[in-house]
């Protein structure tokens, strides 16, 4: 009789461990998904925004005219990013990976035509893609499939996001740091938005800043008179480390600094 005792107790026991431990892990889960949606409320809110897309594949990505942006759309702690194609070679895409894609009832991302027009006046129409985001500063599986028929499994990331203003002029604070600090620069800087692109005019508080490199590309001096002036494309919200040639020294020195632009400061002028 005591044996028989033992055994029910054990199975009884092991029953509700069992019950217990699915019931955890559904509830962890659970609150885990609605953590993640609260953050995204808290942190960003309902809008659009400019954001980072970054893929694993030099031959998968953003048209050149919006650089690694796309327009980040956020409503109801659910979030996906509008993206511009270099062409119309990408027929689909699949928010998951290239073999769930090929699954009966996969429910595929469809393209939609846009016109792009270059700097250079040619235009073309190219595939654009909203793309479903489970969370920003980390990567997510995206498949896509070609021309050729072929499934491709992707790594893409998307990150700094920044609130969607219209084209215009406005100001911005801006902190430098680096440097020898004797250095400084005017804050609010003046801003330029153009395509959802960010320019930012440097003045500095000397005469003998001739350039600025950003990300190795130079950007000359642009007045002849008062203290040197450059205007650089920004990412408001960003370190941004810069490079900046001065004279004042008994020989040229290129000199690095950080700057970082306050997006809640923008103000329209």
């Amino acid at each position: 009789m005591k044996k028989y005792s033992i055994i029910i107790l054990l199975i009884l026991t092991l029953a509700f461990c069992s019950f217990g431990c699915g019931k955890k892990e559904s509830t962890e889960t659970t609150a885990e998904t609605q953590t993640t949606a609260a953050v995204v409320e808290a942190a960003l809110g309902d809008g659009t925004y400019s954001a980072t897309f970054k893929t694993d594949n030099s031959m998968f990505h953003v048209n050149e005219v919006y650089g690694d942006k796309g327009t980040l759309t956020v409503k109801d702690g659910q979030m996906s990013i509008h993206i511009v194609m270099p062409s119309q070679n990408v027929l689909n895409l699949f928010a998951g990976t290239a073999e769930d894609a090929q699954k009966e009832g996969a429910s595929l991302i469809q393209p939609t035509t846009e016109t792009v027009k270059y700097d250079d006046g040619t235009s073309e129409e190219v595939y654009a893609f909203d793309v479903p985001v489970p969370y920003l500063d980390k990567e997510f599986d995206c498949a896509l499939i070609g021309k050729k028929g072929v499934w491709y499994d992707h790594k893409v990331s998307v990150s700094n996001p920044v609130k969607t203003v219209a084209d215009g002029t406005y100001t911005m604070k801006v902190t430098m740091t680096g440097g020898s600090g004797k250095a400084s620069i005017q804050s609010p800087a003046n801003i330029t938005v153009k395509n959802g692109k960010y320019y930012a005019d440097i003045v500095w508080s000397s005469t003998h800043y001739e350039y600025m490199t950003v990300n190795d590309v130079k950007y000359e001096k642009t007045n002849k008179e008062g203290n040197s002036t450059m205007t650089i494309p920004i990412e408001p919200d960003k370190d941004m480390p810069v490079s900046a040639l001065t004279t004042a020294m008994s020989q040229p020195h290129l000199i690095d600094y950080v700057l970082h632009f306050d997006s809640t400061s923008l103000q329209a002028k």
